[in-house]
């Protein structure tokens, strides 16, 4: 299988770059062909210039390069904190310039006037690996984990990927070392069963 894990987050030593580290680990380990960006460390520009609205055919070599991974993978895995309850916007440029129409998605008329989506991406599952530091209760049974529901119904969905799941991890602020051990181990098991 080819796998594409995404991470967002600037600081190297960040749990999320521990994360990332374990679900890499895994995937390669298990003899899968992994595609790895760091978009911090890559120097992703996340902002959406005017001349790549509604074009292809002038992407830079970067924003070239993840949308072609992302339209031959079986898998996607995002690791990046929950910031507001949402994509921090490092990761949220990367999903406005990398998940394209006619790359990702197309538009099909409906015959009245209207029109839907087709999604046009073969990953068979979107794994997300969400960090936070508002308790995991508050977050799903208080807010409704609004950032699930960003990515499993607006983004992937529409892209056509059938299965998209999240490990919520937290609250980070407050864990131990054994606590953070447990999650990477968890993490670890998690990204096996995908594969």
């Amino acid at each position: 299988m080819n796998i594409s894990v995404i991470l967002s987050h600037p600081n190297p030593a960040s749990f999320n770059h521990a994360i990332a580290r374990t679900v890499c680990e895994a995937v390669s380990g298990a003899g899968h062909t992994l595609f790895f960006h760091d978009l911090h460390a890559e120097g992703f520009d996340p902002v959406m210039p005017t001349e790549e609205l509604d074009r292809t055919d002038c992407l830079p070599p970067l924003v070239r390069q993840h949308t072609e991974e992302l339209s031959a993978v079986d898998g996607i895995v995002l690791i990046h904190p929950n910031w507001w309850s949402a994509p921090p916007a490092m990761i949220a440029g990367w999903r406005d310039r990398c998940i394209r129409a006619g790359l990702a998605y197309r538009f099909e008329s409906d015959g009245k006037g209207g029109g839907y989506s087709v999604g046009m991406l073969k990953a068979r599952f979107a794994l997300l690996i969400n960090t936070l530091n508002t308790p995991i209760t508050v977050e799903d049974q208080i807010l409704g984990n609004p950032m699930l529901k960003h990515w499993k119904e607006i983004v992937f969905g529409l892209c056509g990927v059938k299965e998209t799941s999240q490990k919520l991890i937290g609250p980070v602020i407050t864990s131990t070392p054994e606590q953070r051990s447990q999650w990477l181990d968890e993490v670890r098991t998690l990204t096996l069963s995908k594969l």
